[in-house]
């Protein structure tokens, strides 16, 4: 289910004072932050995650509308004493990102106009706990189903049709029989082909002396003296 974040808006906290305020014993011992929505109006509420600063046990309580439009809105307690920290003298889970859903809830929490978050801590080693970075998410629009032609919905009997007939196979035994064949005849006229060599000849162009010009008898000459050492090295 997609979720969507919701603009809200955190009041100041408001702190419940635990013992005598004429002392210095006297200290706050619960917080309570109301939490609106100016701009979105009734919210189907899915999620509210946060950053955790020292609160042990968070009771979450949502204003809602009446069944009748003639009724005032009413308080219901949907999340009552949940731990936040295992133990709160110590500090596991004192500073944890925490999320809670909407399954976890007491009552059903849609078309709510008002959050109101009590914060509370009985160990008296922490002066101040509340809740940083908080976000409230609601329930999103349900993607519209798309829906896929039968062949891509079920691709077994398309690729059954897109194959030849198994009567239509030739003999694999059979065709495996002829390659054999093949493979023989083949090595067979390699190994019956006989390769000629040629033999290497020498061009000595020794005879003329260096810088004489070459007449047309002198071209002719050397011309048949080429030709009678290219006979005598292939014999």
């Amino acid at each position: 289910m997609a979720r969507l974040p919701v603009l809200c808006h955190v009041k100041g906290a408001v702190a419940l004072q635990v013992g005598d305020v004429k002392t210095e014993q006297g200290r706050p011992g619960v917080v309570v932050l109301d939490v609106t929505f100016p701009h979105a109006g009734p919210v189907n509420l899915q999620e509210i995650t946060f950053k955790n600063y020292y609160t042990a046990f968070l009771s979450v309580r949502v204003l809602k509308r009446g069944s009748l439009s003639h009724c005032p809105p009413k308080w219901f307690t949907c999340l009552r004493d949940y731990s936040l920290m295992p133990n709160p003298h110590t500090e596991e889970g004192a500073q944890d990102y925490i999320s809670v859903f909407k399954h976890q809830m007491l009552c059903n929490v849609d078309k709510v106009l008002e959050l109101r978050l009590i914060l509370r801590q009985p160990s008296p080693l922490w002066l101040t706990f509340t809740l940083d970075d908080l976000r409230i998410y609601q329930r999103g629009q349900q993607s519209p189903r798309v829906s896929f032609p039968a062949w891509l919905s079920h691709p077994v009997a398309f690729e059954k049709t897109a194959f030849l007939p198994e009567q239509d196979l030739p003999d694999p035994n059979k065709v495996s029989s002829e390659v054999q064949q093949m493979w023989v005849l083949t090595e067979m006229i390699r190994a019956n082909h006989s390769v000629a060599r040629i033999g290497r000849f020498d061009v000595s162009w020794s005879a003329r002396p260096p810088g004489l010009p070459l007449s047309a008898s002198s071209v002719k000459t050397e011309r048949l003296c080429l030709c009678c050492r290219w006979m005598a090295a292939m014999t």
